[in-house]
């Protein structure tokens, strides 16, 4: 098969990918092989290809936004079928056992492993995934449009629980690329006031379209003060314009894998009055079934612009230099082998 490796991680203009032939992976006895027909370009994949996040797996193949159909299945696995259609998510892979699992905070697992940084994500013609941990795909939603939902998706939702925003409630966005667009419209569906602070221009017209009361500046005061904001760009800077933005009470949520460093914080301006600070920290298979559930329930649509699995590359080199909005998504194009 034809799959993308990280060769060597470091700045995506200068071409950290390769793309290689791989053997077939084998699924193991509790795993499924899976047919990649698409998979979301995350900025968590341009983190591991850039090196953001350290090496866990030498060569590793990203992509963790997979949407595709069992290939084949391990000898342990029950409940799925060879053309079942099925998505694989980032978290891949947790004990089951430690205290965390039991109390049902599965993504706080010491032993957690996530596709496309543990192991080989959807970068490729084929992976894997433990069964346990794949997910069952709405009827009626396209490849294209569900593979962001896979983690975007997901890491918005948990990221708005996470604010605790009450109902009718006031939100700021700051950032609003892949993820924040679907979680605007998460957000919208719940009666909440969306206010959107981004740099890009494009990225405000998108969230005026979706339905947001406002969109400014990154660093602009929202028009009113905010229950609750969402920090989705990795700047660290955002951090304390946020906390100022938040009325009394206020919760701020960095939802990112990875975040520059924040400057030092005003206790009297950026966090007295009870204002929280949190961050969230990748997401339980509760969270993606939820999600997928509000997905189909409230029409939640990804605005997608799709490139060939041979470009991915070059997806990356966009998102990281801002010249799309919503969010990317491969398409395999190339047949499959038998």
């Amino acid at each position: 098969m034809r799959a993308w490796v990280v060769a060597r991680p470091g700045p995506i203009e200068r071409e950290p990918l390769r793309f290689v032939e791989r053997p077939v992976p084998v699924p193991r006895s509790d795993e499924l092989l899976v047919h990649v027909r698409a998979c979301g370009v995350c900025r968590t994949d341009l983190h591991v290809s850039e090196g953001d996040l350290p090496v866990r797996r030498p060569q590793v193949t990203p992509g963790h936004e997979v949407v595709g159909v069992v290939a084949s299945a391990g000898e342990d696995v029950r409940g799925f079928m060879a053309g079942d259609r099925v998505g694989v998510a980032w978290l891949r892979r947790t004990d089951g056992t430690c205290a965390y699992c039991a109390r049902g905070a599965e993504n706080l697992c010491p032993a957690s492993e996530y596709t496309g940084w543990d192991a080989d994500g959807g970068y490729a013609e084929y992976t894997t995934v433990p069964a346990a941990f794949a997910h069952r795909l709405p009827d009626g939603m396209d490849d294209v449009a569900s593979a962001p939902l896979l983690c975007a998706g997901i890491i918005g939702h948990r990221a708005l629980l996470r604010t605790a925003l009450p109902p009718g409630g006031r939100l700021g966005l700051y950032g609003f690329g892949g993820s924040a667009h679907l979680c605007a419209q998460l957000a919208l569906a719940r009666g909440a006031t969306v206010h959107v602070l981004t740099r890009d221009p494009a990225a405000r017209r998108l969230a005026l379209e979706l339905g947001a009361a406002s969109a400014r500046g990154a660093y602009d005061e929202p028009p009113e003060p905010l229950d609750g904001a969402i920090l989705f760009a990795p700047v660290g800077d955002l951090v304390p314009v946020a906390l100022r933005a938040l009325d009394r009470g206020g919760i701020l949520a960095v939802a990112g894998i990875h975040l520059s460093d924040t400057p030092p914080l005003r206790y009297e301006s950026e966090l007295f009055y009870e204002k929280e600070l949190r961050s969230v920290t990748s997401n339980t298979r509760e969270d993606g079934r939820d999600l997928l559930k509000l997905a189909a329930r409230h029409g939640i649509r990804a605005t997608t612009h799709t490139y060939p699995l041979s470009q991915a590359q070059r997806a990356l080199q966009d998102l990281k230099a801002g010249r799309f909005d919503g969010a990317a998504v491969l398409v395999n194009d190339l047949p499959p082998r038998h």
